[in-house]
């Protein structure tokens, strides 16, 4: 084992788990995690959900009890997972009083099916925040068209959010503009700047599966010496515009107010083509101020045999601009790779938001007390 956790913690990456469930909880698994492994948050989604609900007996008692209560399936998928996230947040209270509340966090997404309709995910957002009632809960809000204007309404109200499934540049822009927009509503208000708190999650290893998939098509030569380098680059990308925007007066003026960044979040950190380094996506995005939620099995790969060197962003913008420019010149329009990937993105999240609500149902169905 190295100690290359350490390191990245050190360079200033905060370590997040993409995985959350019942038993992870009550065996002692993520205590151990953060005391072990420097794993200071938690980030979830619906098929987190799903995959824990379905495996194994954890939530037999509580689904009982919902199953007696006759509680509608939505309902009881709100119970449940706030009840895990609230139990998750208790045991990484100590990680957020330690960092002022920049880190100890765990989030939890709103319903999928609500991404394109801005006041039901403001709404969401709210009940979601009162639901798990810890100060250490991100809101997970999609950077859909509609939940740009949600992200600055939830930010305005003082909930601190998590911003998902960005994958083009121009989005992630726009995703800074309505934190700011939202922090300035929030100062407005009279609310305490220092208390909101945001990270922005940039997709990174689905831009390669798309990116790979239309090189491998293309076939030649100059396409293959590409495959492979697309992610990266976009994530590289995403930083400097990340330094650019808070370097700005309007940034300064309200961090002189007590506001804290916007942190970038590397996001799908989970190498899926074996013919890439299993770290791939970890010590290529080592940079200060940002923060990164893997999955497991990246964890550990990274644990065993990442190499850490220090910041691998600082200084790589001109070669990451002329990896995406080669790909336009081979007619691989960015532009609509993006677009087909937050399409994706919102399809595979609903999805999954229909598997859990299934298998939850189905549950409840087991669980249901006789009529006798």
């Amino acid at each position: 084992m190295t100690d290359a956790l350490k390191r990245l913690s050190d360079e200033g990456v905060a370590i997040w788990l993409d995985d959350l469930s019942r038993k992870r909880i009550t065996s002692g698994n993520l205590a151990e995690l953060i005391d072990q492994q420097h794993v200071v948050g938690v980030t979830t989604n619906p098929t987190i959900f799903q995959k824990a609900i379905s495996q194994g007996d954890g939530y037999d008692q509580q689904l009982s009890d919902l199953a007696a209560r006759k509680v509608t399936v939505e309902e009881a998928i709100r119970m449940i997972t706030t009840a895990d996230v609230r139990d998750a947040a208790d045991i990484l209270r100590p990680v957020f009083d330690a960092t002022n509340g920049q880190d100890g966090r765990v989030s939890i997404e709103v319903d999928p099916r609500l991404a394109h309709n801005t006041k039901a995910t403001v709404a969401e957002a709210k009940q979601l925040a009162w639901l798990v009632d810890r100060p250490n809960t991100l809101i997970k809000i999609p950077a859909t068209q509609a939940g740009l204007p949600a992200i600055a309404e939830t930010i305005g109200l003082g909930i601190s959010v998590n911003v998902t499934l960005i994958f083009s540049l121009e989005r992630y822009r726009k995703v800074m503009d309505a934190y700011l927009t939202g922090l300035e509503k929030a100062k407005e208000r009279g609310l305490d700047l220092s208390k909101i708190h945001s990270v922005a999650s940039f997709f990174v290893s689905r831009v390669d599966t798309e990116i790979d998939k239309r090189l491998d098509g293309i076939g030649t030569d100059e396409a293959k010496a590409l495959r492979g380098k697309a992610a990266v680059a976009n994530a590289r990308l995403a930083y400097q515009a990340y330094e650019e925007v808070f370097s700005s007066d309007r940034w300064s003026a309200l961090e002189n107010a007590g506001a804290n960044k916007q942190r970038p979040l590397w996001a799908s950190t989970g190498v899926k083509d074996p013919a890439y380094q299993d770290t791939l996506y970890v010590t290529e995005l080592v940079a200060p101020n940002t923060v990164n939620t893997m999955p497991e099995a990246t964890l550990e790969a990274t644990e065993d045999h990442g190499e850490i060197t220090g910041d691998a962003i600082s200084g790589t913008y001109e070669q990451a601009r002329a990896d995406l420019d080669a790909l336009e010149k081979l007619g691989i329009s960015y532009d609509d790779v993006v677009q087909v990937l937050e399409d994706e993105g919102v399809e595979k999240f609903e999805a999954s938001w229909t598997d859990l609500l299934k298998s939850t149902q189905a549950e409840l169905e087991r669980l249901a007390p006789s009529e006798d």
